[in-house]
């Protein structure tokens, strides 16, 4: 931690020189123009008429959301009942008992050959991961709960009007399915280090189980592919993106340009990365028990408040949800009709909750237990709370208030939160308040999360040594004092662009590997029954 802060206040000087000179305007410049093709070829649209252009990212992701949901026969739905249950732990009993599944490490053996992660195993039969299902869950919900659910809702509205929200739902629950596959088989797929440590997500899933179907060359190169863009999306957008529009929204309520803080960037970035940093040096075990208490927290405020607004204005619901109906089938000159309004809802969607983007299976490989299928199905749980509940109700609020003006394409992510600041403000007066302590929190708790997901594509590519853990984390640290006080246009779109290009080594995977989810899904159900009868 004094490395940490020394090299912090080394940076400060360079930062404060950056703002008076504009270099930092002119070093994201420059960083455009070397990487603004591999961002245009991430997101390209394709046009089907002057005002329908798609971006190609999507349609793997909506089909494979679609196949899986119809592959799994509507896991989406009939395993609903069943992820709460595990949530609850009703089937812990279960899950610590019967065969084990857990992959061990092969990178370390004893000098007699046997390897000491199967002895760990052997000799503690109830150790199969760090942490729980209710902790994977929250500390996966704490990457992508946030401003995906305050400003992406806004920008859909402003552009897609009401009706673009039933297409965020329905790619909410399509998206449920990708989550199930992708969390079960990082599970499956998951190294245990020597000291108990979890490795896990694309990155093992694409080597190794790639590999078992005979496609090693292939499974190794996707994996690598994966952990570089990995890297680059947890140093932008799961870092430099979280704390810069975090600081925009506590500068601006704290009066704008007339702020004590305005200009000062760094040093809002300073408290955060020395934040970070605490709870970061401890690992997977010590970020769930920081996000497991911020993320239903916070959720739990924002939701509370939507739902105020919700019940004081009642008699508008059936109103709002017939302006969401009928929106998302008649669209009259919005975005390009129908299909514009369709397209806008799954975008923001994917956006939000990040399904088939393979990340939350990093920390959901994390999670104690011996049937992969389980935390799959706790998995699926979270496009529903991210995507369904609280995009829904942020929608609701927009639209009952009279916040939603189609049309309006020009809209940043800044500008999106003080609108949906402004609408809950209508009803609750001292709400923007609230909701930059909500933002400041889901930009931390994002940070954290992201972190461990850069961390474990690290290790994949640099090894596991302590050297290479805390130099990935000092790294991270000082990347959220300069995404605090930078201009980042350039920078962030390369960075949202790596965290898409993530999606196409993983959906890959998940086309190849469904049947062996499909597999560890009839194992755990079929233990269920057995526990039944």
């Amino acid at each position: 931690m004094k490395k940490l802060l020394a090299l912090a206040f080394t940076i400060i000087p360079f930062l404060n020189f950056a703002a008076e000179k504009g270099l930092d305007e002119k070093i994201d410049e420059a960083f455009g123009d070397a990487t603004g093709g591999f961002v245009s070829f991430i997101f390209y649209q394709i046009e089907f008429t002057p005002d329908i252009k798609v971006y190609w990212v999507l349609f793997p992701l909506i089909i494979g959301a679609t196949f899986f949901t119809i592959y799994f026969k509507l896991i989406n739905f009939t395993g609903f009942k069943t992820a709460i249950n595990i949530v609850r732990g009703k089937y812990d009993e279960i899950e610590s008992g019967g065969d084990d599944h857990v992959e061990a490490s092969d990178s370390v053996f004893t000098v007699d050959g046997d390897n000491p992660d199967t002895i760990r195993i052997e000799q503690d039969a109830d150790h199969h991961g760090e942490v729980s299902h209710f902790q994977a869950l929250t500390a996966a919900l704490s990457a992508t709960v946030g401003l995906g659910n305050i400003a992406g809702v806004a920008i859909a509205l402003s552009i897609g009007g009401p009706g673009a929200t039933f297409w965020m739902i329905m790619a909410g629950f399509l998206g449920m399915a990708s989550k199930f596959v992708e969390c079960t088989l990082g599970v499956k797929f998951r190294e245990i280090g020597p000291d108990g440590t979890v490795y896990g997500g694309p990155m093992y899933y694409l080597k190794k189980g790639l590999a078992s179907k005979g496609w090693k060359i292939a499974g190794r190169t996707l994996a690598i592919i994966f952990a570089i863009m990995c890297i680059g999306g947890s140093f932008g957008g799961g870092n430099m993106f979280q704390v810069n529009q975090a600081f925009q929204l506590v500068e601006n309520i704290t009066g704008g340009e007339a702020s004590f803080l305005h200009g000062k960037g760094w040093l809002f970035g300073l408290v955060m990365s020395v934040l970070v940093g605490i709870v970061i040096i401890g690992g997977i075990k010590k970020i769930p028990t920081v996000t497991d208490k911020i993320v239903p927290f916070m959720v739990g405020i924002y939701v509370v408040a939507a739902l105020f607004i919700l019940i004081m204005k009642f008699n508008l619901i059936g109103d709002a949800f017939s302006q969401i109906f009928a929106g998302a089938f008649t669209p009259v000159g919005i975005a390009g009709g129908f299909i514009g309004v369709l397209v806008q809802g799954f975008k923001r969607a994917a956006f939000s909750n990040e399904a088939g983007i393979g990340s939350a299976s990093i920390a959901h490989s994390a999670v104690k237990t011996k049937y992969a299928a389980s935390e799959g199905l706790v998995a699926l749980l979270e496009p529903f709370i991210d995507t369904v509940l609280v995009c829904t109700m942020t929608a609701l609020v927009l639209i009952i208030t009279g916040f939603v003006d189609p049309g309006n394409s020009g809209m940043n992510d800044a500008q999106a939160i003080l609108l949906t600041s402004s609408a809950f403000q209508s009803t609750i007066s001292w709400f923007p308040y609230v909701l930059t302590i909500a933002v400041v929190l889901f930009a931390f708790s994002s940070m954290i999360s992201w972190s461990y997901y850069g961390f474990q594509a690290w290790s994949f590519l640099f090894g596991r040594s302590k050297k290479v853990e805390y130099s990935y984390k000092l790294l991270f640290c000082l990347f959220v004092i300069i995404g605090s006080a930078a201009s980042l246009g350039s920078v962030l779109a390369f960075s949202d662009a790596m965290i898409f290009a993530m999606m196409v080594p993983n959906m890959i995977g998940l086309f190849l590997l469904a049947p062996v989810a499909k597999e560890e899904l009839k194992k755990f159900m079929t233990r269920i029954k057995e526990a039944k009868a």
